[in-house]
C-alpha cells in the first residue's frame, strides 16, 4: 500500500512540474512548437482545457494554469490525508 501511495504522490509531483515547464515555455517564442513542447502539450492540455473553459483570461494573462496547479496540489494533500487515515497513523 505504501509503495502505491508513493508512486501516486510522485506521479502527481512530476505532473505538476510538467505543467510548470509547459507554462513557462509560453514565455519563449516558438518553444511550444518544438518537439519537446509538443510532447508537453499533449500531456498538459487535456488537464488544462477544463480550467480554461471555466476561468476566462484576465486581459493577456491566463490564470487557469495557476488554478490547475493548485487543484493538483490539493489532490496530493487529500491523497496524503486519505493515506494516513487508512493506515491509522
Amino acid at each position: 500500500m505504501a509503495f502505491l501511495f508513493q508512486i501516486l504522490m510522485t506521479a502527481l509531483q512530476i505532473y505538476s512540474w510538467i505543467l510548470i515547464i509547459y507554462i513557462l515555455m509560453s514565455w519563449f517564442t516558438g518553444a511550444r512548437e518544438s518537439s519537446f513542447g509538443e510532447v508537453l502539450s499533449r500531456l498538459a492540455e487535456p488537464f488544462l482545457e477544463p480550467f480554461r473553459k471555466i476561468i476566462p483570461p484576465l486581459g493577456m494573462i491566463d490564470i487557469s494554469p495557476i488554478v490547475a496547479i493548485l487543484v493538483l496540489n490539493f489532490a496530493r494533500a487529500g491523497l496524503g490525508e486519505l493515506y494516513y487515515i487508512i493506515m491509522g497513523l
